[in-house]
């Protein structure tokens, strides 16, 4: 038995070019990765280093701002998950306190006359833009052309997921025609050295709950990925250019399980602050998700029954911040010391 490994790095360019053979290497090698922990790393795609850059600047420039100019731009401002989020506000983990890592979601700008608006389908709403953020016009036209940049990628992606299946790359067009999908700025401040691991996590172990989610990580580390034969943590350490590739809930439900939805966690035990910029792909609201084609041997039952995007990701948000509310209703009624002061990062 092999030793248990980190996610591997493959090299996504054979997907873009005419080379047969090395496509359908690169096939196989997410296959596997699918079937074994549903996550793997990726060079070799069409989003540009430069870009990548611009784009964490974005994310530092955002964070360094006083707390009350984020709080302008509370996402508790609306019902569609746009804007700032404070220190722990989410809560993935039981058992642990809410994590230690403010946000920023953004999404595709849906104006309030949109059908996605007016119906609320999942996350749709006009982004919130802080408006004291330094170079506030290049900062939303960079955070934008970053978004759409990334939404091809994952659609590239979900191309090559189809074929690991044995179908057409094209197969999961009805999926991203219209798909939603979700980019968070993520950043963690630095923990002291001897606090209490268990309960003040960046990110609590959890899977995530949609499709695909793609993952730009600076250069600290702390992401970890379970390994479920051994129950051992593997650091995922930062490769420059490279996006972390994980399997969401979601696609794990259509695959009737046969691809891996991951536990997953981040402890910044690094000592310096933390950024990353995940974008999580859900798809078009109204999909229907069902068991995919070459998941279930012959007369085995699927797994699962239909359900809509929108409604499976939905109850996912619901209830890890409904979590998080319960953990603080708790505290307060135990009238606990106060929180470390981290809360007020960035003031």
């Amino acid at each position: 038995m092999s030793l248990p490994a980190a996610p591997p790095i493959l090299d996504f360019s054979p997907f873009y070019r005419g080379d047969s053979e090395a496509k359908s290497k690169l096939i196989e090698e997410v296959r596997k990765c699918c079937h074994y922990n549903g996550f793997f790393q990726i060079t070799g795609h069409r989003v540009p280093l430069d870009l990548q850059r611009r784009v964490m600047d974005c994310s530092r420039r955002f964070f360094d701002l006083p707390l009350e100019e984020k709080l302008k731009i509370d996402k508790n401002n609306n019902s569609f998950n746009r804007g700032y989020e404070l220190l722990r506000s989410q809560m993935l983990e039981v058992g642990t306190g809410p994590e230690l890592k403010e946000g920023l979601y953004i999404g595709e700008e849906i104006p309030k006359d949109h059908p996605y608006y007016l119906e609320k389908k999942l996350n749709s709403g006009p982004n919130q833009w802080p408006p004291t953020v330094p170079e506030k016009e290049e900062f939303q036209e960079t955070t934008m052309e970053y978004y759409h940049a990334v939404f091809e990628l994952a659609k590239d992606v979900l191309g090559v997921l189809a074929q690991t299946l044995g179908v057409e790359s094209t197969f999961f067009d009805p999926l991203t025609d219209g798909a939603v999908a979700t980019m968070r700025y993520l950043h963690y401040p630095a923990q002291p050295q001897d606090t209490d691991e268990k309960l003040n996590r960046g990110i609590g172990a959890h899977t995530d709950f949609g499709c695909i989610t793609l993952l730009l990580q600076d250069e600290v580390d702390g992401l970890q990925v379970l390994d479920a034969p051994t129950g051992q943590w593997l650091d995922v350490k930062p490769v420059p250019g490279a996006y972390v590739v994980n399997l969401g809930n979601l696609f794990m439900r259509m695959a009737n399980d046969k691809y891996k939805s991951n536990t997953h966690r981040v402890i910044n035990k690094s000592g310096r602050e933390r950024y990353s910029i995940p974008f999580f792909f859900s798809g078009n609201p109204d999909y229907i998700c069902e068991c995919l084609p070459n998941c279930r041997e012959e007369g085995e039952p699927a797994k699962y029954g239909p359900i809509t995007v929108q409604d499976m990701v939905t109850a996912s948000y619901r209830e890890s911040y409904g979590r998080a509310e319960e953990y603080k209703k708790e505290m307060e009624n135990k009238k606990p010391e106060p929180l470390p002061a981290l809360a007020a990062v960035g003031a």
